[in-house]
């Protein structure tokens, strides 16, 4: 596989997983402390996966676009 191909690949990846991240978080903020998947997230702890999520969705654009 080329270079360029695996950085495109791999930018899309962390961008999908990105955006799922930031979306569960956003769910988890908006769920009031009810369990969400087996796991009860308060709002103030949702705000890690979300972080998590832009940092992957961030990595995965910038990847995209300098390969």
């Amino acid at each position: 596989m080329d270079n360029n191909n695996f950085r495109r690949f791999f930018g899309a990846t962390l961008t999908i997983l990105g955006t799922i991240v930031v979306l569960f978080a956003c769910v988890a903020f908006l769920s009031d402390a009810k369990p969400l998947l087996g796991m009860s997230i308060n709002k103030w702890e949702s705000l890690a996966p979300f972080l998590v999520g832009l940092v992957f969705f961030g990595a995965g654009v910038g990847l995209i676009r300098n390969s």
